[in-house]
């Protein structure tokens, strides 16, 4: 197999973490829903908390108590979420079908790749450790690693830095249009993983990407020919 098409200068490709590799909706949706189970309300279903999984704490706190960051609770709340995401992050999070395969076929094709997150390290670090599938990761960058986070194209950078591979030659992949947003400034190509969390407004026709794929493995086919 051979690199060609659109993509024939790539020799990296990143990826955003939640929605794009793994599946953690499971685990943040269940963090936040013990609030309300502690609080006495009634547990909401896993899929209310599917489509904003990306957003991280203020959209499942959003959606668990109608909360907006600029309630006077929100910052306690947002810490309450963070620790029993803490406690239960790894129960029932895996990598979606056709992931591993994906790293599998990269690596032969001595392609490097890597994370970058909006996810804070306090959360990608311990988690990508606990999962073999990231042993072979050149890189993760985590929401902190840099004074900014997606859609700044820092992180993205930063990541092109760390595995030695200039921008042009990487590809980003990612679920979220700030992750287009990013990967575009940051000179790479981008691809949407339309299998992600989306969300229910989302369009992303409308974002820019280079590409968009409706599983993982549709990334390689983007890739090689035989």
């Amino acid at each position: 197999m051979a690199i060609h098409g659109l993509f024939a200068q790539v020799r990296a490709v990143l990826f955003d973490l939640d929605g794009t590799l793994i599946d953690s909706a499971p685990d943040l949706g269940a963090a936040v829903d013990k609030m309300r189970l502690d609080r006495g309300l009634p547990s909401l279903p896993s899929e209310r908390y599917r489509s904003v999984a990306g957003a991280g704490a203020r959209g499942l706190l959003g959606v668990a108590f109608g909360m907006t960051p600029d309630h006077s609770q929100y910052d306690a709340m947002r810490e309450e979420f963070c620790v029993n995401y803490e406690r239960c992050m790894t129960q029932n999070t895996f990598a979606f079908a056709g992931v591993p395969e994906l790293i599998a076929d990269l690596l032969a094709l001595d392609l490097t790749w890597g994370v970058v997150t909006n996810k804070a390290s306090r959360f990608a670090d311990p988690l990508t450790r606990a999962m073999p599938l990231f042993a072979s990761a050149r890189t993760v960058i985590s929401g902190d690693s840099t004074p900014y986070s997606k859609p700044h194209p820092e992180p993205l950078l930063e990541a092109a830095r760390r595995i030695g591979i200039e921008p042009a030659h990487c590809l980003y992949v990612g679920d979220d249009e700030r992750d287009i947003v990013a990967g575009l400034a940051a000179g790479m190509g981008t691809v949407v993983a339309t299998y992600g969390y989306l969300g229910l407004e989302a369009d992303p026709t409308r974002w820019g990407a280079h590409a968009a794929i409706k599983s993982p493995g549709a990334l390689l086919q983007l890739l090689v020919r035989a």
